[in-house]
């Protein structure tokens, strides 16, 4: 039985390896596959052979040589190619490298330079450009960064003859001024060419009229803290009044815009109960005597009225404290809301309680117009 089995096992395997349509036997002695490829190979008949993966060689020198050593990369890549890996510099010399240098060799080197050139003058370049040895900037440029447009649009106005500098009207291009000294004014109004900010705030009802209150009360400082230049409060209003007030670091306008010489007017609405009879207007304007002296108002009209409330306003150039409070309870009419409209020419306008807006360039020009800065 073994014998029988061993020859139709034998005889099979001849069979599938002498078929040449068949696959082979690929297990074991005369595998024709290998021999056809081995005979196909060698003899220049057939297709040539593909190699296998174990019997590839891969080129990483770039110069075609098979190499010996072990492989490193795939071609291109290895090299720092398409599909990644770092990228390799060529090495002169046969492949040898500079030895580095030490950080305390550079330091040296360092400061031996500093030592050779620290004893000699320095150089100053000269001024070749156009225009160099003028000092202070262009006219053109100080007002754009002052806000009145871009620098087409402030070349223009001075084009129109709109601009003075030093009360002389500038009709050429290219004028350099001192934005520190000269006084510069757009159709009549300074222009604030400095680091010079100017905001408005309504102020809401009890808040104190300062920058730092010791007592923690809720002040005008809490609506500045982001800013990193220091702010001062022109004047004051009473902590139950709302209305505008106005915050710069602007010294001598703050001081101009309060003093009595100059007369800045305010406008003031003041909610009262009536009835209220006619002459209490002409009163307010021929003067009220207070404790500390006459008060008067420059104007006074009723701007609503329903019933027994009214709603007046008063405009005066006084900055006393309580002023209009005062007024009014000496005339029999005391307070019950006060809300602060204008100041000088800034208005309120539609401003919501406790916003902080920035004035505009015209805004700021109005003001020192109005005290004759």
């Amino acid at each position: 039985m073994r014998s029988s089995s061993g020859r139709n096992s034998g005889n099979n395997g001849g069979s599938r390896g002498g078929n040449s349509g068949g696959r082979g036997n690929y297990r074991g002695a005369g595998n024709s596959r290998d021999d056809r490829q081995g005979g196909g190979s060698g003899s220049g008949g057939g297709r040539p052979r593909n190699p296998r993966p174990e019997e590839r060689k891969y080129d990483v020198g770039g110069s075609g040589a098979p190499s010996d050593g072990p492989k490193r990369g795939r071609g291109a890549a290895a090299r720092g190619g398409a599909k990644g890996g770092p990228k390799q510099s060529p090495q002169r010399g046969g492949g040898r490298t500079a030895p580095a240098r030490s950080r305390e060799y550079d330091a040296r080197t360092e400061e031996r330079n500093r030592e050779r050139y620290a004893n000699k003058p320095e150089v100053k370049t000269p001024k070749t450009f156009p225009g160099a040895e003028q000092e202070g900037e262009r006219l053109q440029k100080v007002l754009a960064r002052a806000g009145m447009g871009s620098r087409r649009a402030c070349e223009e106005l001075i084009e129109q003859a709109r601009v003075e500098v030093n009360g002389e009207i500038v009709l050429e291009q290219g004028m350099r001024v001192d934005p520190e000294k000269d006084e510069i004014k757009v159709d009549g109004l300074t222009v604030a060419t400095q680091s010079h900010i100017f905001f408005a705030l309504n102020k809401p009802a009890g808040v104190v009229s300062t920058m730092e209150d010791p007592d923690g009360r809720q002040c005008l400082g809490d609506y500045v803290t982001n800013r990193e230049t220091r702010l001062f409060h022109v004047g004051r209003l009473d902590t139950e009044t709302e209305g505008i007030i106005l915050l710069t670091n602007h010294g001598e306008l703050a001081h101009r815009l309060t003093h009595p010489k100059y007369g800045v007017k305010k406008t003031y609405l003041a909610a009262i109960t009536g009835p209220l009879p006619r002459e209490v207007g002409k009163r307010l304007k021929d003067g009220i005597q207070l404790e500390d002296g006459y008060a008067r108002a420059d104007h006074f009209r009723v701007v609503e009225q329903i019933g027994k409330n009214y709603l007046v306003e008063v405009t005066l150039h006084e900055g006393r404290k309580h002023i209009v409070r005062r007024m009014l309870a000496e005339a029999g009419f005391p307070v019950e809301k006060l809300v602060r409209t204008a100041f000088g020419p800034i208005g309120l306008g539609d401003q919501k309680s406790g916003w902080l807006r920035r004035l505009t360039n015209t805004e700021v020009g109005m003001l020192m117009k109005e005290v004759g800065m």
